[in-house]
């Protein structure tokens, strides 16, 4: 066998330990310093600890961090990474965390803003407790979230909605959004892991922080707050945010969310977009396992497994945000199993009246009706007695949905049969 040369066998080390082939950060004042030194280069970030105070700021081309160190960002007030107008940044193999009595923040743990060809990577984002979205993409072109980890991303928090005339109250929730998406397109979300252990939605968590209680109401009742929640100042709808969301009806598209794992979330998936294919991904324990709306088109659901989901596991609907050149509609949605139903930790607040799957009619009268779905081949699985009523809800009325389409679907009944109307094969 012929022996790799001295020199060469040198450069191969160094591109594993960030010497000599590879800049690394321990070669500079700091990671800034070192980034700022090779802007179009990896730069390696060894195991440890490297505290900071201030956001490391990443821009350029094809620059970026790898390594098994851990960053950890001691000021409350900025993120740990800001990417903006960066294209082909690789960011991989960190840990990145916040302090014991730091851990609540409303900033992000890595933010980027109009870049192109990013790659996030099998990066681990450990509590980083925050309204804001933990992985946040925005204004983004071709880029890709893959193999993270981000756990523990909630915070109890005040969701202020007085400025609008549809709602006019503020309440205490929980909040926090582990990827959040927006005004971006191309997008990949895949093979990450997104799970919250701390805020999970027990009737000991809701009061301990008054949950769902108003803090502030304004005189005249919100549009689409209904009538019972205004008279108790208390809404059940306290857990806010969602494990993956991606947003801005007329903008994002073209994305792909695929073979995600996503435990004791608010909203499992929320999609607000056009041609989106989601498939592969599991859901568990969350009070809405996906919803489509506010003029979501062309939504491919396939292949998802949804367990132990609350209110409902799939939802489409229109919202605020649809309009006669944004509807609702033209999806698919088939192959998905549901199972344990309603056995959720927050089934407790919904009872027993809700349903696997959801097809409502607008959040306002202007709101075209949802329209044009296929639904083939789900399974809805339930052992025991059903903790819904139907395994399939259609919203009523002239705004109703229009153009569902069912066939070979196996739905074990609720307590009132498969589902509240005809399905229509």
């Amino acid at each position: 066998m012929k022996k790799i040369p001295a020199c060469v066998f040198v450069v191969l080390v160094g591109l594993f330990r960030g010497d000599a082939a590879q800049p690394a950060v321990t070669d500079y004042p700091s990671i800034q310093a070192a980034l700022d030194a090779n802007p179009d280069r990896q730069v390696f970030v060894p195991a440890g600890d490297h505290p900071i105070s201030e956001k490391i700021r990443v821009r350029g081309e094809g620059g970026g961090l790898f390594g098994p160190g851990r960053i950890i960002q001691t000021n409350p007030n900025h993120p740990h990474l800001e990417i903006e107008k960066a294209s082909a940044v690789v960011i991989r193999d960190l840990t990145l965390t916040r302090p014991e009595g730091k851990t609540e923040t409303d900033r992000e743990a890595i933010i980027a803003i109009q870049c192109v060809d990013l790659a996030i990577e099998n990066v681990r984002i450990i509590d980083n407790q925050s309204r804001a979205g933990t992985i946040t993409l925005r204004e983004c072109r071709d880029s890709r979230i893959s193999r993270c980890l981000v756990r523990n991303y909630m915070r109890v928090s005040i969701d202020d909605r007085t400025a609008s005339e549809d709602w006019g109250y503020a309440f205490r929730c929980t909040d926090g959004t582990g990827i959040s998406v927006s005004y971006s397109v191309g997008t990949l979300i895949e093979g990450n892991r997104v799970v919250e252990e701390r805020l999970v939605p027990t009737e000991a968590v809701k009061k301990a922080h008054g949950l769902g209680d108003f803090v502030k109401k304004n005189e005249v009742k919100g549009k689409i707050l209904n009538q019972a929640a205004w008279d108790a100042n208390y809404t059940d709808n306290w857990q806010q945010g969602s494990a993956i969301i991606v947003t801005a009806p007329k903008t994002s598209d073209l994305t792909r969310i695929l073979g995600n794992h996503v435990a004791n979330a608010a909203q499992g998936i929320d999609l607000h977009c056009d041609h989106v294919i989601v498939s592969n991904n599991i859901v568990s324990n969350a009070f809405i396992g996906m919803k489509a709306m506010h003029g979501s088109r062309n939504v491919l659901i396939t292949g998802n497994q949804f367990t132990r989901n609350s209110l409902w596991a799939i939802g489409l609907m229109p919202g605020a945000g649809a309009d006669a050149d944004n509807p609702d509609g033209g999806s698919i949605i088939a192959n998905n199993l549901i199972s344990q139903f309603g056995h959720g930790d927050a089934s407790w607040i919904w009872g027993k009246e809700r349903s696997p799957f959801k097809f409502d009619n607008g959040q306002e009268a202007d709101d075209p009706p949802l329209r044009d779905v296929l639904m083939q081949g789900n399974v809805v699985d339930c052992i025991g007695e059903p903790r819904y009523r139907y395994a399939v809800i259609i919203a009523g009325g002239d705004d109703g949905p229009k153009g569902l389409r069912f066939a070979n679907n196996l739905f074990a009944p609720g307590r009132d049969g498969v589902a509240n109307v005809e399905l229509k094969p």
